[in-house]
C-alpha cells in the first residue's frame, strides 16, 4: 500500500498566499489516489465579483511520471480537473461544478461550504495500480490556477484590473517508490 503525505511549503510563482497543502497520495483499491487543498486562494475582491454573479473557476493540472536515471521521466497519467463557482441571486445560493464528480451542480447556501468544495481535491483516481511496477520510483506533480475571469460584453476593458485576481501555484512534487 503506498501512503504519501506532504505540507509543502514551496512559495507560489505569481500569487504570494496561494499554494497547496496536504497533499495525498495514496493505494485505494485498484487506484492510485490523489487528495490536497489549494489555500490563500479567495481574495476579497474575487469574493465580492463572486457574490455578484462572475463565473469562477479553478483549474488543477496533476501529473504522475516514473523517476528514470539518464532518461526523461516517463509520463503515466495526466488529470485536469476543474471546479466552478457562480452565485445565484434568484435562488441566493453558490453553484458548484466539480469535473471529478461529472460535472454535476452542487446548490451551496454556506460560502464557507462553497469555498471549501472549490478548494479540496478528494480522492481523485489518477491511475490504475496496474501501470505501475513494484520498486519504480515514482513522481506526482501537481499545480492549481485560477482561469482568468471572463467578463460579459465589453466589461473586461473597464475592469481590466480583474487580471490581478488570477494565480497559478509552482509546481509540488512528491517521489515515491511502489
Amino acid at each position: 500500500m503506498i501512503f504519501l503525505m506532504g505540507s509543502l511549503l514551496a512559495t507560489p510563482a505569481r500569487a504570494e498566499e496561494a499554494r497547496l497543502t496536504d497533499i495525498v497520495a495514496t493505494s485505494a483499491g485498484e487506484h492510485l489516489m490523489i487528495y490536497f487543498r489549494v489555500t490563500g486562494c479567495f481574495t476579497e475582491e474575487m469574493i465580492k465579483a463572486i457574490e455578484n454573479g462572475i463565473n469562477t473557476t479553478f483549474t488543477f493540472f496533476i501529473g504522475l511520471y516514473e523517476v528514470r536515471d539518464f532518461q526523461r521521466d516517463k509520463n503515466i497519467a495526466e488529470l485536469r480537473v476543474t471546479h466552478s463557482i457562480v452565485y445565484d441571486n434568484l435562488k441566493k445560493a453558490y453553484k458548484v461544478r466539480l469535473s471529478e464528480r461529472n460535472s454535476e451542480m452542487i446548490l451551496v447556501e454556506d460560502f464557507h461550504e462553497a469555498k471549501n468544495l472549490m478548494s479540496k481535491i478528494v480522492g481523485v483516481k489518477l491511475t490504475g495500480l496496474n501501470k505501475l511496477q513494484k520498486g519504480n520510483r515514482y513522481q506526482v506533480r501537481i499545480m492549481a490556477e485560477l482561469a482568468k475571469i471572463r467578463l460579459p460584453l465589453y466589461l473586461d476593458y473597464v475592469l481590466f484590473f480583474l487580471s490581478l485576481w488570477d494565480f497559478e501555484t509552482d509546481w509540488y512534487k512528491i517521489n515515491f517508490t511502489y
